[in-house]
């Protein structure tokens, strides 16, 4: 359980539903190839931690009920340790020092480096392309940062989408008003209980008018961003969300499209899509006043 691929293997195993995956699943979520996941398995289960359970052609790993504690003390383990190694979270560090060079000290760039890590790591579980995204995470916090303390005079707009999971709805919104604004708002997304990966349905409903989700990913919700938005729209998040004066503050009450067939993700994705351009339309009014 020592190997980072195997904690991150056995990580996806106890967070599924039914406590259990697939092989072709647990590639496609990490990124590598079918016969090296199978390889990890096979010696995880050689060892007495994953029982294999054969279903048609389809083989399922879930863990052995005696070794679930062990498992989890595994997986809740510190994740800089055992997923990704200190000296790329310096090296990342180092390069947003540069970008903040005269608005933020290197130990608090630190600070927030290792902070985003953790957070993507552990409340947003995320796997795949850990470093990159904890870099992207960084970055967005500290400029929200700066904006929200004054040590920015950037005077675009700055849209802030929240729903629960982060992987759905805040995702539709986030999108199509990129799509529409380009350069001149500044979109950003969080969730109160941000999900693993984007829901495909979603990816494939934005696919279906011409929008790209853009690299977008779940994250978990901070105070600096919210103290750096305009506009704060939640969605099915309840009072997750801090409030702050001086923000316009919208609550789009639509349902969860996580569960949903196609066509209820289409009807959902074209009412955020009346909405978004509506709030398109406020914020442009805004600015030329």
């Amino acid at each position: 359980m020592a190997d980072p691929t195997r904690v991150q293997i056995l990580s996806l195993i106890v967070e599924a539903a039914s406590g259990r995956r697939p092989v072709t699943e647990l590639a496609d979520e990490l990124g590598l190839t079918q016969p090296t996941v199978s390889h990890h398995l096979r010696i995880m289960t050689e060892e007495g931690l994953l029982e294999r359970t054969q279903e048609g052609r389809q083989a399922w790993y879930s863990v052995v009920p005696a070794r679930v504690s062990d498992v989890l003390d595994s997986v809740r383990a510190d994740p800089v340790a055992s997923v990704v190694a200190p000296p790329v979270l310096d090296r990342i560090a180092a390069d947003l020092a540069i970008r903040f060079a005269g608005v933020f000290s290197p130990e608090t760039i630190a600070e927030y480096v290792r902070g985003s890590y953790l957070l993507l790591a552990e409340r947003a579980r995320i796997t795949r392309y850990l470093p990159s995204l904890t870099a992207r995470f960084a970055s967005d916090r500290l400029r929200a940062l700066a904006q929200a303390d004054g040590l920015s005079d950037d005077a675009i707009p700055e849209v802030l989408f929240v729903c629960v999971r982060n992987a759905g709805r805040s995702q539709l919104a986030s999108a199509i008003l990129r799509s529409l604004a380009g350069d001149r708002v500044r979109v950003l997304t969080a969730g109160s209980e941000p999900a693993g990966p984007i829901s495909p349905k979603i990816v494939a409903a934005l696919d279906e008018i011409g929008v790209s989700i853009g690299g977008e990913y779940p994250k978990p919700l901070t105070d600096e961003v919210v103290r750096a938005a305009d506009y704060v729209v939640t969605m099915g998040c309840g009072d997750a969300c801090p409030i702050y004066p001086g923000r316009r503050y919208l609550d789009w009450e639509l349902a969860d499209p996580a569960d949903l067939p196609m066509d209820a993700v289409r009807a959902i994705r074209d009412d955020i899509d009346g909405r978004v351009r509506a709030l398109l339309a406020e914020i442009d009014s805004v600015n030329v006043r």
